[in-house]
């Protein structure tokens, strides 16, 4: 044992390389905003890595929509339909989710939106509004390049999807031509919009100064409230202020300006993916990797005879088998106690670590969670600094910061820390944004054409 504790300083020398200085962190907020201006920008919107797309939302929620409104969920295996019914005080919601077969993941276009549309038809016989006309908001959680509220072209399949006859094509359109394929319900799509924007508006109902939506789950991506009359690539002057832009910061770094503070376990994690080369930014900081950067450090500690005593396990040394809820969970252990930690090593085949093993193991995954979470705050700071507003809520969701035990405080602490003096801010865990977030986008929409007599 006294060995062990001995290893202590060395891991900790291992570990430095997550550390970032603020001096770093300053400096990524300033490659941050300059790719964020890129993005926006007419003649350099094409080559940005973090591309900006416009959402064509630009009226949020003011708490005074009403009505009965219905929201379609689809981002992986299986997709929700949901009615909500704004009241004067209430929001009702009642919601069935109905699975994707693999057949229809892997088969055509044509038939994917048939069922969808199937389902849509049986949810509103169930529901009791088969036969009245409403309107609906379609939460799309795919790379989506869209040229209108209710127009989005699908760049390409993710999540296993590879429906033929879809990409490059309209989904909105494919999901309209479904429904009078049918012919039996009446179905006015309002808008489409993907989870980081859902999240955003479904916070902004109840509190009107949420102005940026965060994901830091699985994935990771923020949307924020922009100056009209920055976005280079709207054509039209409505004469409206604002536009809800989706950043899809996940690629910051694909062109190499996060290279300056990767590590050899980023790249590692990297050389292994489905999409290498993209999505740097988002291999940082969100649930899909960070179990498995926790692993290749343990592993190259282990390998080096501090850690284990210098003995590993099958499990440990195979890829992707440290989850990222392991990391929430062993940090969720109090101070001094290690029954979460142990139970997870025991489960990796490691029931030989000592307490000195443990308390390395929960170093290392504080290391990067702590990274993560610097790196999140990083972007957050990037766009209240950009927005300037005096006042902003952001609305964030997603298993990372539901689930981890610090990472909303490492979060406060940071944002604090990086952002202009005079600005407050507050973060606020959002509700469904991916199924109410649609509803309303449809109240609004249904609100604006009702305005515009259309």
């Amino acid at each position: 044992m006294g060995m062990a504790i001995n290893n202590l300083p060395l891991i900790r020398e291992e570990c430095r390389v997550f550390h970032m200085s603020d001096t770093q962190i300053k400096e990524v907020m300033s490659r941050l905003h300059n790719e964020l201006v890129r993005g926006l920008g007419k003649n350099t919107h094409s080559k940005a890595s973090v591309k900006c797309w416009l959402t064509y939302i630009q009226d949020l929620p003011n708490g005074k929509e009403r009505g009965k409104f219905l929201a379609l969920d689809l981002g992986g295996t299986n997709f929700r339909v949901l009615i909500i019914n704004l009241g004067d005080n209430h929001f009702d919601m009642q919601s069935k989710i109905y699975a994707v077969p693999n057949h229809i993941m892997t088969g055509t276009g044509v038939a994917l939106f048939d069922h969808i549309a199937e389902c849509l038809a049986n949810f509103m016989k169930e529901h009791e509004v088969y036969d009245e006309r409403l309107a609906l908001g379609f939460t799309f959680s795919f790379p989506l390049k869209q040229t209108g509220l209710t127009k989005g072209i699908l760049q390409r399949w993710t999540k296993g999807f590879s429906c033929s006859g879809v990409v490059n094509e309209d989904v909105v359109q494919a999901l309209k031509d479904a429904i009078s394929r049918r012919g039996d319900i009446q179905i006015d799509v309002c808008g489409i919009l993907n989870d980081t924007t859902g999240t955003l508006m479904s916070c902004a109902w109840k509190n009107h100064n949420c102005k940026i939506g965060l994901i830091a789950g699985t994935g990771s991506n923020a949307c924020y409230v922009e100056k009209t009359e920055n976005c280079e690539l709207f054509e039209e002057n409505n004469g409206k202020l604002q536009m809800l832009i989706n950043t899809e910061w996940g690629a910051f770094g694909d062109d190499g300006s996060l290279d300056f503070i990767r590590t050899e376990f980023d790249r590692e994690v990297d050389t292994h993916s489905i999409n290498r080369g993209k999505q740097i930014f988002e291999k940082m900081i969100a649930g899909m990797y960070l179990g498995e950067i926790v692993r290749l450090a343990l592993e190259k500690l282990t390998r080096m005879d501090l850690l284990f005593d210098g003995r590993g396990s099958d499990l440990l040394f195979k890829r992707n088998s440290f989850y990222t809820k392991y990391v929430s969970e062993i940090e969720s252990d109090l101070p001094g106690e290690f029954t979460s930690c142990r139970d997870v090593l025991e489960e990796l085949g490691l029931a030989h670590a000592t307490e000195a093993d443990m308390a390395a193991v929960r170093y290392v995954c504080e290391c990067v969670s702590r990274r993560a979470a610097h790196l999140v705050s990083a972007g957050i700071a990037t766009l209240l600094n950009k927005m300037n507003d005096p006042v902003v809520t952001v609305g964030i969701d997603g298993s990372v910061y539901r689930f981890h035990p610090h990472f909303h405080t490492l979060m406060c602490e940071k944002i604090e820390y990086l952002v202009r003096p005079g600005i407050t801010f507050d973060l606020m865990l959002s509700e469904d944004g991916s199924g109410r977030g649609a509803a309303l986008v449809a109240a609004v929409a249904c609100h604006q054409s009702q305005q515009q007599g259309a």
